[in-house]
């Protein structure tokens, strides 16, 4: 028993050396795997979702792990913005299994997503600060993303879920108004990656909507109103990606940062916004676009990911060194 709790000690300190935004790499990886799926590229698309949820499922035992055996740091790191790719990256996972057919997985993902959505939102909303970087964004992802989920399930589960996909909806876009007030714009050009989730919230409110649209719950004057917004939002988003893009060539940052994993989602995230936003208000010129952007981010994936596995290799390298067997959590170092 002695050995059983010392190895997981020693895990539980091993996750904390990763910053919570980690779980963007899950978010990143699955939606590409949502866009490959609808441009029809189905095994590439599964391989995706198959290291997505292999990563979502050690994440998920190191974030256990760290609650049991160290509670100070889990509640310092449960109040900041990134922790909530915990329940993003839940909900992303969760529409790509209902998209597979697999309605008690995806049901399943969207109860633990909704059961950690508010504790950690509520805590998140009190330590709020200004001149906040870009993952002041994920009060809105977090949001959208139960509410995508729920749009999604909408019609095996009953109608009563896309009413609350609504309320979701509504909630995520004034939590976005919130974040963008207290957002430093300056990160456009100084931002390691995650200033990109700007963008990324509009891209994920804008298939929330589509969702809505296409769930068939509301017509005349409601969907009128709800296809318009939609499209306003996927223009905005559209927008946001132009003046990222420019501040990336102002300012080029080539060096890997975990957080770039916070790039690669809102690239992937506005492309599967694009194509999602055609189907359900027949602009078709917006497939040619979301098609063009999720090869883009397929190809921002391929560098990230491969300085993602250099980072794993260090830690295990740092492992097997006399200092990892003290059960203290290790400094990840940073490749520049």
């Amino acid at each position: 028993m002695r050995e059983h709790q010392r190895v997981r000690h020693r895990y539980a300190g091993h996750w904390a050396a990763w910053p919570p935004v980690t779980g963007a790499a899950v978010m990143a990886t699955g939606i590409l795997s949502v866009g490959l799926s609808l441009t029809g590229f189905e095994v590439v698309s599964v391989v995706a979702l198959c290291l997505a949820t292999a990563l979502w499922v050690l994440l998920a035992i190191g974030f256990s792990a760290l609650v049991l055996e160290d509670r100070r740091r889990w509640e310092s790191i449960a109040d900041t913005p990134p922790a909530l790719t915990a329940v993003a990256a839940t909900t992303v996972l969760g529409v790509r299994f209902e998209l597979l057919g697999l309605t008690p997985v995806a049901v399943s993902l969207l109860v633990i997503a909704a059961l950690v959505w508010p504790v950690m939102l509520i805590a998140v909303l009190r330590h709020l600060t200004r001149r906040a970087p870009g993952a002041v964004f994920l009060i809105c992802v977090a949001t959208q993303g139960l509410a995508v989920l729920c749009a999604v399930l909408a019609p095996e589960v009953g109608d009563w879920l896309a009413r609350v996909a609504l309320g979701l909806f509504l909630l995520g876009l004034v939590l976005y108004v919130d974040a963008l007030a207290r957002f430093d714009v300056r990160q456009v050009v100084t931002g390691a990656g995650d200033q990109w989730i700007a963008g990324g919230a509009l891209a994920i409110s804008a298939l929330t909507g589509s969702k809505l649209l296409a769930s068939g719950v509301w017509s005349g004057g409601a969907a009128t109103t709800l296809r318009v917004a939609t499209l306003v939002l996927v223009a905005l988003d559209l927008a946001w990606y132009a003046v990222l893009l420019c501040g990336e060539v102002a300012r080029p940052r080539l060096g890997y940062d975990v957080r770039r994993w916070a790039t690669v989602f809102p690239l992937g995230m506005t492309a599967v916004a694009s194509l999602s936003v055609s189907a359900a208000t027949g602009v078709g010129w917006l497939e040619g676009v979301g098609r063009v952007l999720l090869w883009i981010a397929v190809a921002a994936w391929l560098p990230v990911a491969y300085g993602f596995a250099r980072s794993l290799v260090g830690r295990a390298q740092d492992r097997s060194s006399p200092a990892a067997g003290d059960g203290r959590p290790l400094r990840v170092r940073r490749r520049r």
